[in-house]
């Protein structure tokens, strides 16, 4: 279950959002968020995919972001759709799909990402022309 630390949204489907740690070890907090979320919202066999994408979006805030957390997001905009985010203070560091080669221990998140996703990208935040940061977002359509 969510933490004292999660901020349900207040109103429309709920949502969760928390600032999380930027280490490899929180991304188990990240995925369970993720999986709770959905679970609240009935959408059972959406938890593994939204977990998925969940951790692959972590996972490249806590290799190319810096800042020692990050705000991980899960929403329902619709009875439909299950949108995942990881905000973080990276706005220089864009994500780039890539391909891996086939002895590459990294570098597929995003191609998985473009697999399980329906659509995906990025928003820089902040005005003006120096954002302090980026949200970089999936949102898979769920079938009910």
């Amino acid at each position: 279950m969510p933490d004292m630390t999660t901020t349900p949204r207040g109103s429309g489907h709920p949502g969760y959002s928390e600032t999380m740690t930027r280490t490899p070890e929180t991304a188990e907090k990240a995925r369970r968020l993720a999986r709770v979320a959905v679970c609240a919202w009935n959408m059972h066999e959406a938890g593994d995919s939204a977990a998925l994408l969940m951790s692959e979006l972590f996972a490249n805030a806590v290799r190319h972001a810096r800042g020692g957390s990050v705000r991980v997001i899960i929403n329902r905009p619709d009875d439909e759709r299950v949108y995942v985010a990881v905000v973080d203070r990276a706005p220089n560091r864009l994500p780039q799909m890539r391909e891996g080669g086939p002895d590459d221990v990294n570098g597929r998140g995003l191609a998985l990402v473009d697999e399980l996703a329906d659509r995906w990208g990025y928003d820089l935040m902040g005005r003006g022309r120096r954002p302090w940061g980026k949200r970089v977002w999936a949102e898979m359509k769920v079938s009910r």
